[in-house]
């Protein structure tokens, strides 16, 4: 509705100025700029609403900004007809709009949500995904849905790493950046000295790694029964690197993984062992074992 009460009208211009407004969220430099991005389709606009609603109940700022949807996208989602007040468009206006070639009938342009790093320490963490220089749109996504399915308690992209706000990785995070607090531009020094003054260990994944995912999960299965270590158990990974500890996993680029330097700035480099006759694991199936060990063993510890 209207200020007034009467419905909204209906935008059916490709052209009009509003339109290439809201299209233009797609580039870089307009969202920079405008301090917005575009979440498409139904189930990231849902997660985007249900943050929205949240905050706004909280008297934080809103998440949703504008919401645009065709008659048909709100005949097979009426939860889209309450607040804010939808634009109805039609399907080429909707299509002028979108980043994708199969828009789904509902964009939303949402604020930037990301959050300083304090304010994640604030929260005292202790699960924590971090990407140093990930660049993949998808594989970007897939670690913060494995981060969110974990149920860790933040994502952190180090600068250089992938525009979280590109469409490409709005999609593919399929809602999940509406569910934990993300930090963009970290720089790892700082955040490594932080990581550390906190008490919380960083592990870096590495297919080279000193220890593997598997010794680890066995210290701590023998740490909870009450039993010494097999004589023949890695002393430093039953020591030292305890997954049931606050922790933050080190995840790097998809080429050339995690930097020396980065590596060398670890408590422990952890490989996920491989059985079988594959090269190397994708990063973004990797971080999501990796997170799954250490949410597993911080539930049942």
């Amino acid at each position: 509705m209207n200020t007034d009460g009467r419905p909204q009208a209906l935008m059916s211009n490709p052209r009009a100025d509003r339109v290439k407004e809201v299209a233009r969220l797609a580039g870089r430099p307009s969202r920079l700029r405008q301090g917005r991005f575009l979440a498409e389709g139904p189930q990231a606009v849902r997660e985007a609403l249900a943050l929205h609603m949240e905050r706004m109940a909280a008297g934080g700022p809103p998440v949703v900004e504008d919401l645009f949807l065709t008659a048909d996208c709100l005949k097979r989602h009426p939860e889209f007809a309450g607040e804010p007040d939808p634009r109805p468009v039609t399907d080429e206006v909707l299509a002028a709009m979108s980043s994708t070639v199969t828009p789904q009938g509902v964009i939303a342009v949402c604020s930037f949500i990301d959050v300083p790093l304090d304010q994640v320490f604030a929260g005292r963490p202790r699960l924590v995904a971090v990407m140093v220089e990930v660049r993949d749109p998808g594989n970007a996504g897939t670690i913060l849905r494995a981060a969110d399915s974990a149920g860790a308690d933040a994502v952190v992209l180090t600068s250089s790493s992938v525009d979280l706000y590109n469409p490409k990785t709005v999609r593919s995070t399929v809602g999940s950046l509406f569910h934990l607090p993300v930090v963009l531009g970290a720089e790892l020094d700082t955040l490594l000295a932080e990581l550390k003054r906190q008490g919380i260990a960083v592990l870096a994944a590495d297919g080279h790694g000193d220890v593997d995912l598997d010794t680890l999960q066995d210290a701590g299965a023998r740490r909870r029964l009450g039993a010494r270590s097999s004589p023949d158990a890695d002393d430093e990974a039953d020591a030292g690197a305890r997954l049931e500890a606050p922790t933050a996993w080190l995840f790097g680029n998809e080429a050339q993984g995690l930097p020396d330097a980065v590596l060398e700035g670890a408590d422990h480099r952890v490989a996920v062992p491989i059985y079988g006759r594959a090269e190397s694991l994708n990063v973004g199936t990797a971080a999501t074992v990796c997170l799954y060990a250490s949410a597993r063993a911080q539930r049942i510890s």
